[in-house]
């Protein structure tokens, strides 16, 4: 049998360290391995299964709807199927390196279990559940914002040129300005990851308030993203 790479580096690369590692180890592991060790006090994943589809697709339609103004319900809706898709799912769990995590029967592990494109898609829709569980939504929503950065900035940077996609730090600086004559202050709270995937964590706040917060593989990025969902409060700013 494979031998498991142990899951400290997993949290590494998902820059989120679990406080209950056993929901981590539960998101895991496979329905063969339990079968198959009767001893075992192990719980198998399709629990986490379930809650991570809702997680999911939940956090991936918010990022749309917010980055996206300008598309269409339906073109929303297109989007978010293809990222919340088995071979989407998949290609996110491969970059993670997740199959060398699983714990699997023996059967399960002989037959390519861990390449399996239904096996790893539903691990990872375990895992963000695990992550939001472990840590409540903004967790999981780090998290999953995390996993899919790279399927969410080639639909968004392939739209962004569309009316309406204007950039967020200068729409909210421009309502600092005419509403309350100041300017927004970015901070970094964050940074973590490996020097070749860096992870950014930024918060936007007017007059001493944060109103926003953001994530994003640069500085430049969490920062747009804390300036989108500062724009969703200034209405109650002025």
């Amino acid at each position: 049998m494979t031998s498991r790479l142990p899951i400290e580096s997993l949290q590494s690369s998902l820059t989120y360290c679990f406080v209950n590692v056993g929901l981590l180890e539960e998101a895991l592991t496979h329905t063969s391995y339990v079968n198959e060790v009767k001893k075992s006090e192990s719980s198998h994943n399709e629990r986490l299964e379930f809650l991570g589809d809702a997680v999911l697709s939940l956090v991936i339609s918010e990022y749309l709807a917010v980055r996206l103004p300008h598309c269409s319900e339906g073109m929303l809706s297109k989007f978010k199927a293809r990222l919340v898709s088995e071979s989407s799912l998949a290609h996110a769990a491969r970059r993670l390196n997740l199959g060398a995590y699983l714990k699997l029967g023996k059967g399960e592990d002989r037959s390519n279990g861990r390449e399996k494109d239904s096996l790893l898609a539903d691990a990872l829709e375990a895992v963000l559940a695990a992550a939001h569980l472990d840590g409540g939504f903004q967790a999981g929503r780090m998290v999953t914002l995390r996993v899919f950065a790279d399927q969410l900035h080639s639909i968004t940077d392939q739209n962004a040129g569309q009316p309406g996609a204007d950039d967020s730090k200068t729409r909210l600086q421009e309502w600092c300005q005419k509403r309350l004559d100041v300017l927004p202050v970015y901070a970094l709270i964050r940074e973590t990851g490996p020097d070749h995937s860096k992870w950014f964590e930024v918060t936007v706040s007017v007059n001493g308030e944060i109103i926003g917060a953001g994530a994003g593989r640069s500085k430049k990025e969490a920062e747009q993203a804390a300036a989108r969902e500062g724009l969703q409060r200034t209405s109650d700013l002025a």
